[in-house]
């Protein structure tokens, strides 16, 4: 009970301090939001890349870094107007460079290299830049959407943690993640609808069905998100990504759902619109 506690007060303590400054990032500007973002999104793929390296993985990290900073960074230009389209198509060459690259490494397991260089990209770098294409899904930067897309995602969170943790007792996936269960599941379902239809009452920025789609969305991708980095964590026997953020573990531990979530939420929002 006693490590339930100070783990609880770990997480609240972060989140008192980390939660103003994203959402005053978030209000401030589409510049400030960008930054925030970009910091966040470099933290996470050296976070990943450092997490690999620890099984006798060699991943050319900076090139993963900077690929994904680079499509970061043009997606942003591209949707808010500084760039046409076709500079998008630079990506293209930049990522296949991974694999001459490798030429010159002399690793024992290139090709392993190379797909784990690669998957940091796919994994964490494009998941933040399309977040870009949701958050000017209307041509101008609507802070609402990615604001209220975090504010499902902590509710889920803290839903699932909550109920899980009281009254969890039937394991969702205990082959994967021991301590997830059917009953935090369920409760992170029921307070991420219930968010979802507070931020379209309250925030809009897109139709309430949507928000509702979105919520629904959250609940069943950040879940299985929060299980794919539990997957990864378990194939390298760690606990958690890092102690950056102290009772939520590392950046990729905290935005593993995020990373999952974004795809789907930008497929529905284009379906739908």
């Amino acid at each position: 009970m006693f490590t339930k506690y100070s783990q609880l007060k770990k997480r609240l303590s972060t989140a008192s301090v980390a939660t103003p400054i994203v959402i005053a990032a978030i209000y401030w500007s589409a510049w400030s939001y960008f930054f925030l973002f970009l910091f966040i999104a470099t933290a996470t793929m050296l976070e990943f890349y450092k997490l690999v390296s620890l099984k006798g993985v060699y991943p050319n990290k900076a090139w993963g870094v900077w690929s994904g900073i680079l499509i970061y960074i043009l997606v942003f230009t591209h949707v808010s107007g500084y760039l046409s389209a076709s500079y998008l198509y630079v990506v293209i060459p930049v990522i296949a460079l991974a694999f001459p690259i490798e030429l010159y490494k002399r690793e024992a397991a290139p090709f392993t290299n190379i797909a784990y260089t690669l998957l940091g990209v796919v994994y964490v770098g494009i998941p933040f830049s399309l977040i870009h294409v949701i958050t000017f899904i209307q041509g101008d930067y609507h802070y609402e959407i990615i604001l209220g897309i975090l504010l499902v995602l902590w509710a889920n969170d803290t839903g699932a943690y909550l109920v899980g943790s009281r009254l969890g007792k039937h394991k969702l996936f205990q082959r994967i993640s021991p301590q997830k269960s059917w009953e935090g599941a369920l409760g992170g379902t029921v307070l991420s609808i219930f968010v979802s239809y507070g931020i379209a009452y309250y925030l809009g920025g897109l139709h309430w069905g949507l928000w509702l789609g979105i919520g629904g969305i959250i609940a069943v991708a950040g879940t299985y998100g929060d299980l794919v980095e539990s997957m990864l964590k378990r194939s390298l026997e760690l606990k958690d990504s890092g102690e950056t953020l102290p009772g939520h573990g590392g950046f990729l531990d905290r935005f593993d759902s995020f990373l999952l979530a974004i795809p789907f939420i930008l497929a529905l929002i284009k379906l739908w619109l």
